[in-house]
């Protein structure tokens, strides 16, 4: 039987009972249509999967009694960063799903040179609460315990300027570029991992990398959409030095 894992924004503590919030006790009744005395795991990011029971199912709230806790060893030894140029509609959700899934310690969504989609700060702020909703759904599925940080949206320049002292080795995909994953040597600080949007990145972004310490990485002779090219590149950095 399949496992249920719910996360909640929650302390929790073994032997007490908690009422679910409500998005997530609105998808145990309604959705999975859970009832009183069906088990299920919770977790919050702290590393660890707690062992629960639904104890009631009202019209308001679900009550659930935390009855075990176990810490969870799921995560890369490879620290991935993907700085990924926002893409259009939901093309970002199925980044941020699929970067979770493969196991990334951060996420940052960048406004670069070819940029296309326009945040003012309501709406920067609305998609950061729906992409980290969504890369705790993700963690739900996979089994991770702990959530990738999704940092707010911002430029380029503005990230590259807040690296300093960062031992990460410093890569961005290029087409032009002739370095291939399997030359590369990342250490124990892992790896930032730069896309662009749709239209790659321009050549005043290249220059930026460049000036701060980024090196060409190339995936093979075809050009890939951005919704695939920094979902592949990660998947061949864990393949090859990560825990694939």
């Amino acid at each position: 039987m399949r496992t249920i894992r719910i996360h909640v924004d929650l302390p929790l503590t073994v032997s007490t009972e908690i009422a679910l919030p409500a998005q997530a006790g609105e998808h145990v009744a309604r959705v999975l249509r859970l009832v009183a005395g069906d088990p299920l795991t919770l977790f919050n990011g702290d590393g660890t999967d707690y062992a629960a029971a639904i104890r009631s199912v009202g019209k308001r709230e679900v009550l659930v009694e935390v009855l075990d806790r176990q810490i969870v060893e799921r995560e890369s030894p490879l620290p991935l960063t993907l700085a990924q140029g926002v893409a259009r509609g939901e093309k970002m959700d199925l980044i941020v799903q699929k970067a979770t899934e493969l196991g990334v310690v951060r996420i940052v969504p960048l406004l670069t040179e070819r940029s296309e989609v326009k945040l003012d700060a309501a709406r920067a702020e609305k998609r950061l609460a729906h992409w980290q909703a969504v890369a705790a759904s993700a963690c739900e599925q996979c089994g991770r315990a702990h959530l990738p940080e999704i940092l707010p949206t911002q430029t380029l320049p503005a990230w590259l300027a807040s690296l300093d002292g960062d031992a990460a080795l410093r890569l961005a995909l290029l087409p032009e570029a002739t370095a291939s994953a399997r030359e590369l040597r990342p250490g124990s600080n892992g790896a930032l991992l730069v896309v662009g949007p749709e239209g790659g990145l321009g050549e005043r972004d290249t220059a930026l990398l460049g000036d701060a310490g980024f090196a060409g990485l190339r995936l093979g002779p075809r050009i890939l959409r951005t919704e695939t090219a920094g979902l592949a590149a990660l998947a061949a950095l864990q393949a090859l030095h990560g825990d694939f």
